[in-house]
Formats: C-alpha cells, structure tokens, sequence
C-alpha cells in the first residue's frame, strides 16, 4: 500500500494569516490536533498543532521560570518563547520545515518518516500542491482494515518449503540450526536460537504463513560456549 491508498483528503486546512483565536476553533470544531498551513495558492508552507498553544498568555499558561534559569536560558530561546505565547497569527507559531511525503510513497516509508522525525502526521505533497495527510491513526486504520488474504491450501511440504524460503532471507534468522516439521497444517519447530528475539520471530514467521493452523514452539536456546 501506499500513501495514496490511506490519505486524508481533501485536507483541513489554515492560512498563515489567520488569528490564533481562528485556528484554536478549527482544532476544537473539527476535534483535530493539528493543521496544515497553505498559502493562497494552496501550497503548503508549514503546520501548526494543539502543542504550539499549549503556553499561551490568553490562557495562563506561558512558561514560567525561577530568575536563576532564567539566566541560564539564551535570550533567542527566550524571544521564541515569548513569540509562542503572544503572536496573533498562525504564521508565528507555525513549524516551517514539515516533513513529507508524496501520494506514491510506501506505507513502510511513511512509517519509518514519521519514526524518524518523531511526528504525528505527514502531509503528503504532490507538485508543491497538498493533496493529504497521513496520520499514526491511519497507519492503525490500515491494519485494522486489511482483508484477510485469500487462503489457499497448501501441502504440508509446501509450507515447510516456504517457511524455510523465508527464513533464509531474513538477516536475523539461522536456518541451519533448526528443523521444521508440518502435520496437517501444524508446524513444530525445533533447534536452536541465539536468542528469544530470535525464537519468536521464528515463531511469529510461522504464525503468518498461508496455511498454516497452529505452531509448537520447541526450539531451545543455544548454550553460551556452543559451537555453530
């Protein structure tokens, strides 16, 4: 899947012009978190979320600190902070540097940028155009969404096969330490791991093979000193 397929669209969104007082409606009449901000062009050129109103002079809530950090704290550190709690348009408090991605893109992209950044949502870009946003929730909305696959029976050799197939390619895996036995469906696994990260990924890869109907774990930890 890929962005396109789990997007937002069209997008809620706020121009830079508008009034704190404005966007804090639209977060609160919409019951969202944050917001994209687009010229009148529709270009997007940053986004605004319930965290850059959390201290706010209206409220009460701007950052208090004794006198002694207050000479700790730099002087720009401080102006930006006064900027959050008393600007009166949303380009003020704005993020300008957003994060994205394109309609294209790969949900495992999408999900390692938003990891990475450590952020919530990505708007997702298309010719300097916002054309969606992609949020943590849609992720979730993916999962939860996605149809079971077409289940095709499978001899029991034929998932022992692919099983093995498998773990060959996978980086963490040591295949040659470990036997594989399918009955009617049901796999036991036996040998040794590394490690119990090890023996559940093993686990877990036989669990998500078509066919398969249950899995014995018999698979013991190798003894430290133990030659390969």
């Amino acid at each position: 899947m890929k962005a396109r397929d789990v997007m937002v669209s069209p997008v809620i969104t706020v121009k830079p012009y508008a009034s704190i007082k404005e966007l804090a409606k639209i977060l609160l009449d919409r019951r969202i978190s944050a917001v994209p901000v687009v010229d009148d062009k529709g270009k997007l050129v940053g986004i605004v979320s319930e965290g850059d109103l959390m201290h706010r002079s209206e409220a009460g809530t701007q950052r208090q600190r004794p006198w002694w950090l207050l000479l700790l704290t730099g002087e720009e550190t401080l102006a930006d902070e006064y900027i959050k709690a008393h600007a009166r348009k949303v380009a003020d408090v704005m993020t300008r540097n957003v994060v994205t991605a394109s309609p294209d893109t790969p949900l495992h992209e999408v999900a390692a940028l938003l990891e990475k950044n450590s952020v919530k949502r990505l708007p997702i870009v298309n010719n300097d155009q916002l054309v969606g946003i992609v949020s943590r929730a849609n992720l979730i909305q993916a999962v939860a969404s996605n149809p079971k696959e077409l289940q095709i029976p499978l001899s029991d050799a034929k998932i022992r096969e692919k099983l093995l197939a498998h773990l060959k390619e996978q980086h963490w895996a040591h295949p040659g330490s470990l036997n594989v036995m399918v009955n009617d469906g049901v796999v036991n696994l036996w040998g040794m791991t590394t490690s119990d990260a090890e023996r559940k990924a093993i686990r877990v890869a036989a669990e998500s093979m078509s066919g398969v109907r249950a899995v014995n774990d018999n698979m013991i930890m190798r003894p430290q000193g133990y030659g390969i």
